[in-house]
């Protein structure tokens, strides 16, 4: 091996060590959801059980683990116990900056008494070219 192509390498070497992160978060790690819950609308916890035309927000905790912003949309799908979905809602145009936690929720009035369960989603794109950036979340709720 010539000696320039033995230099490239240990250029290249060097670079990928001082200059690449170690580790790459994956597609579902660039943002996480925490704490779902239900709250009233002064952000008050609730806990999961509530009633027929009580207004509730379907809440989350999201944080941006990048070193870059990111826009996101917050979904939320409500499905009855049969697994019919009876709520699709959602928010679009937030930009979380590098590292930033932001408490986000949307609001949901039951008409009906029975076992629902709120799945969270965190999208990138939506509604056009979406991406999941974040496993969804679940919170199950009773409505008398």
């Amino acid at each position: 091996m010539s000696s320039k192509c033995l230099w490239i390498l240990v250029a290249l070497l060097i670079f990928s060590i001082n200059f690449l992160p170690a580790f790459a978060l994956s597609e579902l790690q660039m943002v996480s959801i925490e704490e779902p819950r239900l709250v009233n609308a002064f952000g008050g916890s609730i806990g999961n059980n509530v009633n027929v035309d009580q207004q509730v927000q379907i809440a989350a905790e999201v944080t941006n683990n990048q070193e870059q912003s990111q826009k996101i949309a917050y979904l939320v799908q409500i499905k009855n116990k049969e697994s019919f979905v009876v709520f699709l809602g959602w928010v679009v145009g937030v930009e979380l900056n590098p590292h930033q936690k932001f408490d986000q929720s949307l609001s949901w009035l039951p008409k009906e008494s029975g076992e629902f369960t709120a799945e969270i989603f965190v999208w990138e794109g939506f509604p056009v070219n979406s991406k999941a950036l974040t496993e969804y979340s679940t919170i199950q709720i009773n409505v008398t």
